[in-house]
């Protein structure tokens, strides 16, 4: 599970930051969050293969999150896609695309699929064979979802000792990965525990932009290894960010610590910062694996280096 950041900033280009989107990479699928403006350049100039995105995920429609889609979407036309494209967001991106693609007479050769999702509750919305995507509510000035990816349970290792020790056919491998143990012609009874390693634990990403520190969101986002968090204000600016729908970098921090997240990405940073060095300050007197989101930056979530 990698996770790339096209974009920290909020509400325009502002000091060098694009605006927010993310790749989620599990295994070979590739995930897009958000697509705010200038999306595809980031994609290029990160080297994200965008033609194997098969998920969009659109946190809101606020523009600095959805203005980067049409271009990205008409960009698959000209490379002739022909997979289908399934759009995940709050209610009227169907029509904000719709609406667009009429006026500029963009005709799409593959099929779109828009699903729309109850920003007030948290339930999931997709699945393949490596994970879940949930739903996250989001405190902000219109409908809005987070995201959170988990991946499912894995089978048992099993040790490959055992199956030169005790000549286990093929056949029966899966059953024992499952946690089935094993009969000997002999009668003895091999435990599966003997046989077998636990898996590697599930590992989970929480996406939360844009949003008012919330109970609902520790409740959702509790023991995530990585928690990305907006962080649009320092707490200086409290106040502007409660009457925007927005969250302070020690707010964010505090909501990491509640829900007992193993880190704390910061990001939707507001133009009026030159840098984030206080947010990474503020958010470290509540919690310590508090760290700036960086453009351009890979993390792999769970790892001991991620």
């Amino acid at each position: 599970m990698r996770l790339t950041i096209l974009g920290t900033g909020a509400g325009g280009p502002f000091h060098g930051r694009n605006y927010t989107a993310q790749v989620l990479q599990v295994e070979n699928h590739y995930f897009l969050i958000d697509c705010g403006e200038g999306t595809q350049q980031q994609l290029f100039r990160n080297r994200v293969p965008y033609d194997r995105f098969q998920q969009i995920f659109i946190s809101h429609l606020h523009g600095d999150h959805v203005f980067g889609l049409i271009g990205l979407l008409t960009s698959y036309c000209l490379k002739k896609r022909t997979k289908k494209l399934q759009i995940f967001s709050p209610p009227g991106l169907e029509e904000l695309v719709a609406h667009t693609a009429r006026l500029c007479g963009i005709v799409f050769p593959y099929p779109l699929e828009f699903v729309e999702v109850d920003t007030t509750v948290s339930q999931p919305v997709f699945e393949n064979k490596h994970l879940e995507v949930w739903t996250i509510p989001l405190h902000h000035r219109t409908p809005c979802s987070g995201w959170l990816f988990r991946e499912k349970p894995r089978p048992r290792n099993i040790r490959k000792e055992k199956i030169i020790e005790h000549a286990i056919p093929y056949t029966l491998i899966p059953g024992i990965k499952s946690g089935a143990d094993l009969s000997l012609a002999d009668g003895r009874i091999i435990p599966n525990e003997v046989l077998t390693v636990p898996p590697r634990a599930r590992r989970a990403y929480a996406f939360c932009s844009d949003t008012a520190p919330s109970d609902v969101v520790v409740q959702a986002v509790r023991g995530v290894d990585l928690l990305y968090h907006e962080a649009t204000f320092t707490d200086e600016h409290r106040e502007e960010a409660f009457v925007s729908g927005h969250s302070t970098a020690m707010q964010a921090a505090t909501v990491a610590r509640r829900a007992g997240v193993q880190k704390l990405l910061l990001g939707h940073f507001s133009g009026r910062y030159s840098d984030a060095e206080q947010h990474l300050a503020e958010a470290r007197a509540v919690f310590s694996e508090a760290y700036l989101a960086e453009e351009g930056m890979i993390y792999d979530i769970g790892s001991e280096e991620g």
